[in-house]
């Protein structure tokens, strides 16, 4: 009598590094590639690269040509071919009609003046108050010029996080019902990750925590849609003197030419074992960085100030 099988091993370790085109990396950008990277090599997995270019309006020409260049002048390599979202607007809809059959999302019509008084929530936006919930007060139905909403029903989602350990969210509180497609017809960060990182079987997601409060929203949107949920880590932000995070809107300085002295202050950043001597090259380093890589070495906080010159 033969033994009953045992369960399906896990599959493989799929790890990816996603920005958006809306201007050249800079070293938050590199604290996320070098975490992603570094935590995919270590675990034998391949790491994939996605360029985020969903909201078109906010993609400026040339990003993505600077962002994959930048990434290879620093030594990344990513496995199979770069994918972009402003090409898979056909999976988007999809993954909005089969919302729409189960009833799990609405048209509305509200403007962002009209929620200007709305309470500001744990993710640092407005609280949608649920006014087209039951329906479009001039007319209704699924049509053109609406932002299309997922309803929330007093889901608590809960998840631990790799890091920053266990998180919970009170979505119908802390967010309310949220926008999956906007009223310009273009598809909401929200909805194109969660399709994209299924889609690609990513199994583990290391980024910055800025991104910690939007995770049971993503969460709520696999369960609604049967798709499964990856592994989070969210590693710290860095920040600048005036404590907002570094990033394009707050005119973070361009990565410099030079790779080895910017990955080296990442490294030290995310509280990683320096080398006894100092590598040659960016390749060199990154060979160092995957053998050395340790999450129980990383600063279990969501900010930390930026090294000097960054």
């Amino acid at each position: 009598m033969s033994a009953a099988p045992g369960p399906p091993p896990p599959p493989a370790y799929r790890g990816r590094f996603a920005p958006s085109p809306t201007g050249p990396l800079h070293f938050g950008s590199l604290l996320a590639a070098l975490a992603s990277f570094c935590d995919a090599r270590a675990a034998g997995g391949s790491w994939l690269l996605r360029i985020e270019d969903v909201d078109e309006p906010r993609s400026r020409i040339g990003a993505e040509v600077a962002i994959v260049d930048g990434l290879a002048r620093y030594g990344f390599a990513w496995d199979g071919t770069v994918v972009r979202q402003s090409e898979r607007g056909a999976l988007y809809e999809d993954a909005l009609a089969r919302l729409r059959e189960s009833g799990a999302v609405y048209a509305c019509a509200c403007t962002r003046r009209e929620l200007e008084t709305a309470p500001v929530g744990v993710a640092g936006e407005r609280v949608y108050p649920g006014t087209c919930r039951d329906g479009i007060r001039a007319g209704g139905g699924l049509r053109a010029g609406l932002a299309q909403r997922v309803r929330v029903n007093a889901q608590i989602v809960t998840f631990t996080d790799l890091l920053l350990g266990p998180q919970r969210q009170d979505l119908a509180r802390d967010v309310g019902d949220f926008v999956v497609r906007r009223a310009d017809g273009l598809f909401a960060y929200q909805l194109a990750v969660v399709v994209d990182d299924a889609a690609q079987g990513v199994t583990a997601i290391v980024r910055g925590a800025d991104l910690l409060a939007s995770t049971p929203r993503q969460i709520h949107l696999q369960h609604l849609l049967g798709l499964p949920t990856p592994a989070y880590l969210h590693v710290p932000v860095a920040i600048n003197a005036a404590g907002e995070k570094l990033s394009k809107q707050t005119q973070a300085r361009v990565l410099p030419s030079d790779p080895l002295p910017a990955l080296l202050a990442a490294w030290h950043f995310l509280g990683q074992r320096a080398p006894e001597t100092r590598p040659e090259t960016a390749a060199a380093f990154l060979a160092y960085a995957v053998r050395a890589w340790s999450r129980a070495r990383l600063p279990p906080v969501p900010m930390l100030p930026a090294p000097r010159g960054y």
